[in-house]
C-alpha cells in the first residue's frame, strides 16, 4: 500500500505557532525521542550536550539567508510590488528567478524600480520572461560589481520569514532568523534546526570531543509548497542546490567506520546528504541539484540521529522526519508537544531523534 498524505495530518492549536524565537538561542526546549524504546524526555536545547559522545559527528548546513524580499514599484503607474528573488540564474548580466505580487500587472518588458528610505531610486530591472502564473525572470540593470550589489540587496530587501509568522519582519529577525555558522549565501529560507546553536554552545561540543561537518544546501521556497496529491510517491519536489565538500565526506566515513554517531542537523541536512551516497553507503563528495524527496518506507544510509524542529501537517519536512523515526512514534510524540505546550514551526522549539 502506497504511503498516503492524509496519514501526515494533525489539528495544531494556532497558538502554538511561534511568532518569536526563544529568548537565547539555547533556552528553546528539546524533546528526545528514543527509538528503540519509545521514551521521550522534555529538555532544553542546551541538555544537546548530554548526549554528545568523544568523536561523534554533527552535520550542519551553512546556508545563509539572504534578504530575498524586495519591494519597489512599475515604471509608468508607480503601482507598489512586491519582488520574491528565489536564486540567481546568471551572475554576470544579473538574471534572477523571481515571483512578483501582484503577478497580474507584471508583463514582459516591463521596468521595475527600487528605492531607499530617502524615496531616491538604487536599482532597477526588467522583466524579460514569464515562468509561471507568479514567477518571472528579471535582470537587474545595475553596472557596479557583486559586492556593491549584494549591499544594495542588503539595503533594500527585508528577512523573508515564512507566511506563518504573521508579523512583519523586524531588525533583530536578521541575527535570529540565520543560524550562528551561516556562511554561504543562497537560502530563502533558513535551515531551523540550527537556530537554536549559540557559538558558546558550539565550542562546548567540541570541547567534548564532537566534530563540526558542513555542508551547504540552498533552501528554496519548495521547503513551504504545500503537497496537493493523496499518493506519495506522486508528489515532485522542486530542485535545491547542495554541495557536500570532500572534507565532511571524509569526516563522516569516518566516524561510520569507527560506530560513533552521525548527527544530521536538520532535514535540509539529510536531504544533500541521502542525494550522494554510494551504493557502499558511504558518503560522497559533489555538488549539484536534488529534488529527493524522502518519504516511508525509506532506509537512511548515513545519519544514525537528527535535530529537527516541529513541521507543519502534511509537509514535506514532516514526511521525511517520519521517515526516520518511525511513523507511529512521530504522530504520539507530536500529540504529547502539543499537550505539553511546545512551540512549532520556524522560530519554534526542537526534536532529539535518536
Amino acid at each position: 500500500m502506497r504511503t498516503k498524505l492524509s496519514n501526515f495530518d494533525f489539528n495544531l492549536p494556532k497558538n502554538l505557532v511561534a511568532q518569536y524565537p526563544a529568548s537565547e538561542r539555547t533556552e528553546s526546549r528539546l524533546m528526545v525521542i528514543h527509538r528503540s524504546s519509545g521514551k521521550i524526555e522534555h529538555k532544553l536545547f542546551k541538555d544537546i550536550l548530554d548526549y554528545v559522545e568523544d568523536k561523534d559527528a554533527m552535520i550542519i548546513n551553512n546556508t545563509k539567508v539572504f534578504p530575498a524580499r524586495l519591494y519597489g514599484k512599475k515604471e509608468k503607474t508607480g503601482a507598489k510590488i512586491e519582488v520574491f528573488l528565489l536564486r540567481e540564474l546568471n551572475k554576470a548580466v544579473g538574471l534572477w528567478d523571481v515571483l512578483v505580487d501582484p503577478a497580474r500587472k507584471i508583463r514582459v518588458g516591463n521596468k521595475l524600480y527600487f528605492y531607499d528610505k530617502n524615496n531616491k531610486e538604487v536599482l532597477a530591472a526588467e522583466v524579460v520572461d514569464n515562468t509561471t502564473s507568479r514567477g518571472r525572470t528579471i535582470r537587474f540593470l545595475h553596472d557596479g560589481d557583486e559586492e556593491s550589489f549584494q549591499a544594495i540587496l542588503r539595503l533594500l530587501g527585508q528577512t523573508p520569514l515564512p507566511k506563518y509568522i504573521t508579523r512583519n519582519s523586524e531588525s533583530s529577525d536578521i541575527e535570529r532568523y540565520q543560524t550562528v555558522y551561516a556562511k554561504e549565501v543562497g537560502a530563502v529560507a533558513a535551515p531551523t534546526a540550527g537556530l537554536h546553536f549559540s557559538r558558546e554552545l558550539c565550542k562546548m561540543i567540541e570541547i567534548k570531543g564532537g566534530y563540526f561537518g558542513e555542508v551547504t544546501l540552498h533552501v528554496g521556497m519548495g521547503t513551504f509548497r504545500t503537497i496537493d496529491v493523496e499518493d506519495l510517491s506522486k508528489h515532485k519536489m522542486e530542485a535545491e542546490y547542495f554541495r557536500i565538500p570532500q572534507e565532511t565526506a571524509d569526516l563522516i566515513n569516518k566516524t561510520k567506520a569507527a560506530g560513533r554517531n552521525v548527527t544530521c542537523v536538520g532535514t535540509t541536512t539529510m536531504r544533500a546528504l541521502e542525494s550522494n551516497v554510494t551504493a557502499s553507503k558511504q558518503l560522497r563528495a559533489g555538488e549539484g541539484w536534488t529534488n529527493l524527496f524522502v518519504y516511508p518506507p525509506y532506509e537512511f544510509s548515513i545519519a544514525n540521529r537528527m535535530i529537527t524542529n516541529f513541521h507543519q501537517p502534511k509537509s514535506s519536512l514532516l514526511i521525511m522526519v517520519s521517515a526516520f523515526a518511525g511513523h507511529e512514534l512521530l504522530m504520539d510524540a507530536y500529540q504529547v508537544a502539543i499537550k505539553e505546550k511546545y512551540r512549532f514551526y520556524s522560530y519554534g522549539d526542537a526534536m532529539l531523534i535518536i
